[in-house]
């Protein structure tokens, strides 16, 4: 049989065509097989990015540290008269369940105290002579042998303290020693073994924007961590002479009084201590005793059960621009002494009112805190030399501290009573916007009218207010004050310092040259 060529081309183009069909359906279908069998599934989603540091291992090592402290105290009867109204409630109307809910409840409406640490519980005692809680705080083991710190305020109304620790156990604390000068107090723990305690860190090391953990017992939770950043530092806010506080963020409450905040590296930078809340929760500004403050007093109240701090017996005052401009200062810094106490030991080596103290044994003073802060980091006894701005230029004097007074005692000051306007003639000082009159002892020259609308007035200068000195020149007359204001502008002197008597007390007022 005789196929012509072109039909075998065709043919074979054919076949060969059938064979490919065929490998293709075979192949597509062992893939259906394949896939139908074993399913591929996507990837997961992954994102790669930095990591927030976490706080658990800091959290580890300093939790053990960390205690509750719960204080109790005697609590007198509320009433003595014999009767059995102790419990307040005789003016409540007689309907069973409104007496039953206020007696189960009592003592739950009243979550006041100092600061933000003290959670009294308004317990009553019954006569029976048992201690009653009145505040929970927070505070920490210093030392392996039980010495703990909380704060002054936390333990300042209690008699019986209990230390619960990080694990549950309870343990009788006996208070130690208390520095209500910067709310710290030291407490003791007797047996119980060794504890684990955490150290003080460097505070002048610490930044702001540094991250910081504060462990607590907000409300009587239970240990509990909060973290945050130190906001700002050497925050003044009013608790007393030495305020000098580190301000963070982390979330403080009521209860975390006395508790550590730590750096990373499980050391204490600070003492929780005040929050700054219109709401009475956190608003995240809180208030820590530094470091190096609280290392210095728990070392004295441990070793003396109280607090030694050197005094200079002056009254000082801040340093403003036109007081600076009336002494000749190139700055604003500095504290000025406003009186010498005549027992203090600043007045027996020499300082007197008008002087600007501006260094302490060669360290600069930057203002009265600073002052305060400094003079009391000395020893009473500690020899100091004393740099004061005085008649235009430094002069040192050697001051031997004395112990600073358990309260703060006033200058006192012979000529300077307040004194009712004399019968005596009255001056006008029209550019100064005052009306004087000769003082009933001669010395001094009394206030008995100011312009509302003068310097004098804006500077709080009031009637009875009586002018002593004029640039440390006395003043006696108004030929005094005249010769006084003549002399500043003189001596290019844009303003001059008035010294004031007011109350027993003495401060200094800058007055205008221009306008006397």
């Amino acid at each position: 049989m005789n196929i012509a060529p072109n039909s075998y081309s065709s043919t074979r183009k054919r076949l060969m065509a059938a064979v490919a069909s065929l490998a293709v359906v075979g192949a597509v279908g062992a893939g259906v097989l394949a896939t139908g069998t074993a399913p591929v599934l996507a990837d997961a989603v992954r994102v790669e990015a930095p990591q927030v540091p976490s706080f658990a291992d800091v959290v580890e090592h300093v939790s053990p540290a960390v205690v509750s402290v719960k204080v109790k105290a005697k609590i007198q009867p509320t009433a003595d008269d014999g009767s059995d109204n102790q419990d307040g409630l005789d003016n409540l109307p007689d309907n069973p369940q409104l007496r039953r809910f206020f007696k189960e409840f009592r003592g739950f409406g009243d979550q006041g105290g100092q600061q933000f640490g003290m959670r009294p519980f308004n317990h009553r005692n019954h006569g029976n002579g048992e201690p009653r809680p009145v505040a929970q705080g927070s505070g920490f083991f210093i030392s392996e042998d039980g010495y703990l710190v909380t704060n002054n305020h936390v333990v300042s109304e209690g008699s019986d303290f209990t230390v619960v620790t990080n694990d549950g156990k309870e343990l009788d604390a006996k208070l130690i020693g208390t520095d209500p000068r910067t709310d710290l107090a030291v407490l003791k723990v007797d047996g119980g073994g060794k504890f684990t305690y955490v150290d003080f860190a460097d505070d002048s090391k610490i930044r702001t924007g540094d991250w910081v953990v504060a462990v607590g017992n907000p409300f009587g939770l239970g240990g509990t961590v909060t973290a945050g950043i130190v906001s700002a530092r050497g925050r003044d806010i009013g608790a007393g002479p030495y305020d000098d506080f580190i301000q963070i963020d982390a979330s403080v409450n009521r209860g975390n009084s006395g508790g550590p905040t730590f750096n990373l590296n499980g050391q204490v930078i600070g003492i929780n201590t005040a929050i700054f809340s219109p709401s009475g929760g956190s608003v995240g500004i809180a208030f820590d005793i530094p470091a190096s403050t609280a290392k210095q007093v728990v070392e004295d109240l441990m070793k003396n059960g109280s607090v030694q701090r050197g005094w200079l017996g002056v009254e000082i005052q801040p340093v403003t621009s036109d007081i600076a401009e009336s002494l000749g200062l190139k700055s604003d810094k500095g504290a000025l002494v406003s009186s010498a106490q005549d027992a203090g030991p600043g007045k027996k080596a020499g300082i007197v009112a008008g002087d600007v103290i501006t260094q302490v044994d060669g360290k600069d003073v930057a203002s009265p805190k600073e002052l305060a802060r400094m003079i009391g980091a000395y020893a009473p006894g500690k020899s100091v030399d004393v740099t004061v701005w005085r008649n235009g230029k430094d002069e040192t004097v050697k001051v031997d501290l004395g112990t600073l007074p358990s309260s703060d005692k006033q200058a006192s000051n012979e000529d300077g009573s307040k004194q009712s306007a004399p019968a005596a003639k009255a001056d006008t000082l029209a550019d100064l916007g005052l009306t004087v009159t000769k003082s009933e002892n001669g010395k001094g020259l009394v206030v008995t009218d100011v312009d509302p609308d003068s310097d004098a007035a804006d500077r709080g200068i009031q009637p009875g207010d009586v002018i002593t000195s004029i640039n440390s020149a006395e003043v006696n007359t108004t030929d005094d004050v005249s010769k006084a204001m003549t002399d500043a502008a003189k001596a290019g002197r844009k303003a001059v310092l008035m010294q004031i008597t007011r109350d027993d007390s003495n401060r200094f007022v800058a007055l205008p040259v221009g306008k006397g």
